[in-house]
């Protein structure tokens, strides 16, 4: 049977992988190890800043913030720890102040994914004293970062592309993630939902070598796996369903209170007549009370994260660690300081949820903090399937996948209608960068040559003399200013217009020469009907012209003519048609795009304007 494909799309493909992605996946392992040995350096490190603050003591045991004795004096201790970050982020690097993420994404976007080399060494460092010193910080987004820095390095040491570079950044920041929490599902897909902005096999490969690579590193460094384990299971019901629901929709909202605390506290400080260094002592006192009303609100948590998952922690405890955490939290992430936002998030998610459990006829508390935490990281981060499969495997429960994945797209539901930027992305925006999540095919590769360029072509004719051609473009009744010119057999010689023709004048051309022997020797750049836009647009945006011929490839005669008002007029037409409604009884509603060829932006064979 003959394929009916015109003869250019038999090389088309769904991916456009190349072998080059196994060289870049093969590096990905030792850009995964290095992550793996900045996430166990760091967490190291926070338990030593802990232990020498509230311990004093030089030691890496994992002794627990809440058995501390705080007096008065202990609220000098995070201001001391503020102290020394802000300058750490003064005269060394001002991009360890924050979440990390933002900055990570930042990096990817817009600075061709290089990262300092002082941000590696400086951000865990800064994280570990802020968060060692009481900061009510993850340590996940600061490892992110490094471990993303760490990825940029390497690759800027080798001759590899932007794309290649941006791959390996986010594949160390997926190997750091997985370091900390042992979920390297859930850090692939945050780097699909957050980080690559593409999906691509040449992107996907590395950054999945680099978490499983990354995971096992962790085993056998024997860090435990997983981090929280949690048996109960959640009986699939209508009313069930409702509880899922019913909390996927407070957890929203209660992402959106967080989001605008976050920087209703940020432009507070902004409008501090202080330099920004002097910010995060602030913040750190304020943490300090907070630690002498709720000790546990104090440091990375996931001990508390563990009691909400047994269930140990009373109503009473839940609301005032929410209340205490979502204050100082907020206020010291305001403040400029260094540390992350997904262990707070899980905590704080997780004590309103396990609150909320009382409402909730025949739901066990720790269930619902389960619900919580993960449906507030979805709801603030705008990571639904991140937060569903982090949980997952944070708990190794895959019996609430289902409820998971219902609380969490419930919560990114509440904040997409309600918030127009997510907690990581405000920050961007605010620095003036705007972002777009949603991804799409690209209507270019759907749409083809035929279906927009103008058919009814004015053409010169090749016997036409250089006067003639001038004093033709500077009629009156000239509609435009490129035509092509064509021979007795109606094949493209090539395109002329003003600057073409000025050229020619200023080279000495006589003025009775014919454009034939004038295009003789010129490269015509053309398109084909069958040809996909997609690669149409590269090859016109590589010449001088605003037009291509389009030629047939059986008889290389003229048949069309595209423009860039053609392509653009596709691309408004084609996203127009995507909101197009239906009436009653089937009847479908006039939609933009139709309005759009209404006007003769699409019509296939309307004249050229």
């Amino acid at each position: 049977m003959q394929s009916s494909l015109p003869k250019n799309d038999h090389a088309l493909s769904d991916f456009t992988a190349e072998p080059r992605i196994l060289a870049i996946a093969a590096l990905a392992v030792p850009v995964a190890l290095a992550a793996v040995a900045a996430g166990f350096a760091l967490l190291k490190l926070i338990r030593l800043a802990t232990n020498i603050a509230y311990f004093g003591q030089f030691s890496f045991a994992d002794l627990k913030l809440g058995s501390a004795h705080l007096g008065p004096w202990s609220v000098l201790i995070p201001v001391a720890g503020s102290f020394i970050v802000g300058l750490m982020a003064r005269y060394g690097s001002e991009k360890i102040r924050g979440h990390g993420i933002p900055e990570a994404i930042e990096a990817i976007l817009l600075g061709r994914s290089r990262l300092d080399p002082k941000v590696a060494i400086l951000k865990p460092l800064s994280s570990a004293i802020a968060i060692g010193t009481g900061g009510p910080f993850g340590a996940e987004g600061p490892i992110i970062m490094t471990g993303g820095a760490i990825g940029s390095l390497i690759a800027q040491m080798l001759p590899v592309s932007d794309a290649e570079r941006k791959t390996l950044l986010v594949g160390g920041a997926a190997a750091g993630m997985t370091t900390v929490f042992g979920t390297p599902i859930a850090a692939v897909m945050l780097g699909v939902e957050l980080l690559l902005f593409e999906w691509r096999p040449r992107s996907f490969i590395p950054v999945v070598v680099a978490a499983v690579t990354a995971a096992v590193a962790r085993s056998a460094l024997h860090m435990p796996s997983p981090l929280f384990p949690f048996a109960g299971a959640a009986e699939i019901s209508v009313m069930g369903l409702v509880v899922w629901i019913v909390l996927g929709a407070l957890a929203g909202l209660l992402a959106c209170v967080l989001t605008q605390l976050v920087y209703g506290w940020e432009d507070f400080f902004a409008k501090l007549p202080i330099h920004w260094m002097w910010w995060p002592m602030l913040g750190g006192f304020v943490v300090g009370l907070g630690g002498l009303i709720e000790p546990r609100a104090l440091g990375v948590g996931y001990e508390n994260i563990a009691d909400m998952l047994q269930g140990h922690l009373a109503p009473q405890a839940l609301l005032l660690l929410l209340v205490v955490k979502a204050v100082i939290w907020s206020i010291a992430l305001g403040s400029g300081t260094s540390g992350g936002v997904l262990a707070p998030l899980l905590m704080m998610g997780g004590a309103a949820g396990a609150a909320l459990s009382c409402v909730f006829p025949g739901q066990s508390p720790a269930f619902c903090a389960l619900l919580g935490m993960a449906a507030t990281m979805s709801g603030a981060m705008r990571v639904p399937l991140t937060a569903t499969f982090f949980a997952v495997e944070l708990t190794g429960n895959l019996h609430a996948l289902l409820p998971l994945l219902t609380a969490c797209a419930t919560a990114y539901a509440v904040t997409v209608l309600l918030m127009r930027r997510s907690i990581l992305t405000e920050k961007l925006t605010r620095r003036g960068h705007h972002l777009v999540r949603e991804y799409s095919v690209d209507s270019f590769a759907l749409t083809r040559v035929r279906d927009v360029m103008t058919r009814a072509v004015e053409t010169l004719p090749a016997t036409m003399t250089l006067q003639e051609a001038v004093r033709f473009l500077a009629a009156p009744t000239t509609a435009h200013p490129s035509f092509p010119v064509v021979d007795a057999e109606n094949k493209v010689l090539g395109i002329i217009d003003p600057p073409t023709v000025l050229r020619w004048r200023r080279a000495g051309r006589h003025r009775t020469t014919r454009l034939s022997e004038l295009l003789a020797r010129a490269e015509v750049p053309v398109a084909y009907p069958d040809e996909h836009l997609e690669h149409v647009v590269t090859r016109l945006a590589a010449t001088d012209l605003s037009h291509l011929a389009v030629i047939s490839r059986e008889s290389a005669q003229i048949v069309g003519y595209l423009g860039w008002r053609d392509i653009t007029m596709a691309r408004a037409g084609s996203e127009a048609e995507k909101e197009q409604r239906t009436a009653f009884f089937g009847r479908r509603l006039p939609s933009a795009g139709a309005r759009i060829r209404d006007r003769g932006g699409l019509a296939s064979g309307a004249e050229m304007p």
